[in-house]
């Protein structure tokens, strides 16, 4: 979460380590490529968003391994035969590797890699496991805040989830990544501080039913914040609380619906405030709310200005997952580069270091995508992966503030939304899906390295 700080070599899965004193140990002295991308789209989503690419650069510049780290697997059984060069090894270990990556913000598909890792063989393989929890979360956060604010339609969408996240740094991560994706702001303070991120916030009920009277309770809030007052207004009864309110005379920012029926009760509110001149007053909804909801309340009328999304985007509750991997494509031993490629049933991947290029049609709209290898060229189509670590240091233009880096993100995310095509930005799964396919040098390379693992593991 904070930025250079050490991060434990131990954040990985045990396999992780076994294979890398397996390489240490054996004198494999091999450099390697691994490649991160999602196999299929989850349900329910056309479209992804790339984020955490940050945080992982932060991992890979500060990874290492204590003496603490180091004692513990010598004392581990399953260690007992690892020679010393191993753990001489994870006392100097620092990632030294080379890094291609879709900037954040970017939309992306399926077998589109979103980073490129080029590193020795055992630092890429160390590092596998913490690279896929940070790209994973964050895109998958992203990716339903994609939704959640297409379906507001212009309107201001902020991230109210923390209190439902799995854990805190998923919290104020979970509201980075909204924020990438169209999210205004959120209510997690510390991922204001820490990302420049615009924090929102009113009062809870507790607010209200702490006081014995309701008008006291928007009166004394209003004294302590007459600018920024947003009131909590469906505590008891929302005609009654409005009526109080508009009786004070003291006009709020905004009002807040959290329950009840909120199409009717907006519509109310909205022509009631309207009729005392309070146009400007904001209508804000917040309450189990979805991008499925948000749209047919809007569709059906509702009078709302603003939407406070918590437990569906913090969790992407309806697709809680994606199906992100990182799989080797590439080892280079000596002068020799062999391309990899798995072959098993319903988990074939493609061999060689990858490019993603991105076509565009009529109108400035994006109208495909072509997979294909690194070196290759298309006239008229954008390459997406970018370099953004070299010899384990950062290249410049991935060095800037958090700030600046959330901003320029932010702003990525939004103009490749705008050209994307309208049913693919749609909630409704997108007929047809957004075109993809693998360049014809991919393809031959494909057959070339099954043909060659053929003749090993006798596959057809």
């Amino acid at each position: 979460m904070l930025p250079d700080q050490p991060y434990s070599g131990l954040l990985t899965d045990l396999y992780e380590l076994t294979m890398a004193a397996g390489y240490v140990q054996n004198g494999f002295d091999a450099r390697a490529t691994f490649e991160v991308f999602v196999r299929s789209l989850p349900r329910r989503r056309n479209y992804l968003v790339a984020a955490g690419l940050e945080q992982a650069l932060d991992f890979l510049g500060n990874v290492r391994f204590s003496s603490e780290d180091i004692s513990y697997l010598r004392a581990l059984p399953f260690f007992r035969h690892v020679h010393s060069k191993f753990f001489d090894y994870l006392s100097q270990f620092q990632f030294k590797g080379d890094v291609w990556a879709l900037p954040e913000g970017t939309i992306f598909f399926p077998g589109e890699p979103l980073l490129r890792v080029t590193a020795p063989i055992a630092e890429a393989q160390l590092v596998e496991t913490t690279l896929l929890s940070i790209l994973h979360f964050q895109t998958l956060i992203a990716s339903k805040a994609a939704r959640i604010t297409a379906a507001a339609a212009g309107r201001t969408v902020v991230e109210f989830g923390s209190r439902r996240a799995h854990g805190v740094e998923a919290g104020v991560l979970a509201a980075r990544a909204a924020f990438i994706a169209g999210c205004e702001g959120t209510s997690n303070t510390y991922a204001g501080r820490r990302f420049g991120i615009p924090v929102y916030g009113t009062q809870a009920h507790s607010w209200i039913m702490a006081h014995e009277d309701e008008t006291e309770a928007f009166r004394d809030f209003l004294n302590v914040f007459p600018e920024q007052s947003t009131l909590l207004v469906d505590t008891y009864d929302v005609h009654a609380a409005i009526e109080k309110m508009i009786a004070l005379g003291r006009k709020p920012g905004g009002v807040r619906l959290d329950s009840g029926d909120v199409l009717a009760d907006s519509q109310w509110v909205r022509a009631r405030l309207d009729r005392d001149g309070w146009n400007d007053v904001q209508i804000f909804a917040s309450g189990e709310l979805d991008e499925d909801r948000i749209e047919d309340l809007l569709r059906s009328g509702a009078r709302l200005d603003a939407f406070g999304v918590g437990t569906a985007l913090s969790t992407s509750a309806d697709s809680p997952n994606l199906g992100v991997i990182y799989k080797l494509v590439e080892v280079e031993v000596g002068d020799t580069v062999r391309s990899a490629a798995k072959f098993s049933q319903e988990k074939i991947t493609y061999p060689g270091r990858k490019q993603v290029f991105r076509f565009t049609g009529d109108e400035g709209k994006f109208s495909s995508d072509i997979v294909g290898l690194h070196g290759e060229s298309f006239p008229g189509a954008e390459p997406l992966l970018v370099p953004v670590m070299r010899e384990g240091r950062r290249l410049a233009a991935s060095g800037k503030d958090l700030a600046a880096t959330m901003q320029e993100a932010r702003s990525r995310c939004l103009a490749c939304r705008s050209r994307m095509p309208g049913r693919i930005l749609a909630l409704q799964p997108a007929e047809p899906p957004f075109p993809v396919r693998h360049s014809a040098q991919l393809e031959r390379l494909h057959d070339q390295v099954r043909q060659t693992v053929a003749k090993t593991a006798r596959i057809g």
